[in-house]
């Protein structure tokens, strides 16, 4: 049948066509490209975020840390039973001056940890001689020992004597403080000085008596610190911290 020719003044219907395969793909392709440099750049935020909040929590935990070292060494007291302060290059040992009495403290350098132990305060002599010598003997797994720094690869100290205006190695001798008398014997309520518990003569009682200090090294006027960081540690490099002793 023939067409019948178009009536005047009608346009032609146009075909509607739709998207092709291809023009889907590349369509497709630049979402995805989009979504992934948004998704990089939200984990670049996210990623940031972290870094600086580990880092934060890090110089917070130093500065407290730091802020202890100071009250520790601020307190120091010469009992005269047993020495203010000793460093022997592992461990510094330190009788601090608290409300309830003196109280021993001790800082060491074990497995790349900054530890720190404290007795409890007591106000008798050979309880305080007790604690001292139970310093010597910390494990780590006491009471009162808490771990505050991290990634420490070494550390050392520095006296500073204002006789001589210089700062020098705490492990070498300092000023002597002198000698000091001799402390007198604890006694038992109930018995005489020197005599046993049993009721004899001197022997077993004189055992709780502190032992003599002689050419004890005087308090230095200054303490210096130096802690080396390595690698994953609290911070970095070397970080340097002067303390100025208040003598009573």
């Amino acid at each position: 049948m023939p067409m019948r020719p178009p009536l005047p003044g009608s346009r032609p219907r146009s075909r509607s066509r739709g998207f092709t395969l291809i023009e889907l793909l590349v369509a497709l392709s630049i979402m995805a490209v989009m979504a992934a440099m948004a998704w990089q750049g939200v984990d670049a935020v996210v990623r940031s975020r972290e870094i600086t909040q580990a880092h934060m929590e890090r110089l917070l935990r130093l500065q407290s840390v730091m802020s202890q070292w100071e009250i520790d060494l601020r307190e120091v007291h010469d009992s005269q039973v047993v020495p203010g302060l000793n460093f022997d290059g592992a461990t510094l040992r330190l009788t601090r001056r608290r409300p309830e009495g003196l109280q021993v403290v001790a800082w060491t350098l074990r497995g790349g940890t900054l530890w720190r132990w404290s007795s409890p305060a007591v106000t008798a002599m050979d309880a305080l001689q007790e604690h001292w010598m139970r310093s010597y003997q910390l494990l780590g797994s006491e009471a009162g020992t808490l771990a505050m720094l991290h990634g420490v690869s070494q550390w050392q100290l520095y006296h500073y004597h204002q006789s001589s205006s210089s700062w020098s190695n705490a492990q070498s001798s300092g000023d002597l403080a002198g000698s000091a008398p001799a402390a007198e014997p604890a006694t038992t309520p109930g018995r005489q000085d020197g005599q046993s518990p049993d009721g004899g003569g001197a022997g077993a009682g004189n055992s709780a008596t502190p032992p003599v200090i002689v050419n004890q090294e005087a308090l230095p006027d200054g303490v210096r610190l130096l802690l080396q960081f390595g690698e994953g540690g609290t911070a970095a490099g070397t970080l340097t911290r002067d303390i100025r002793l208040i003598h009573p």
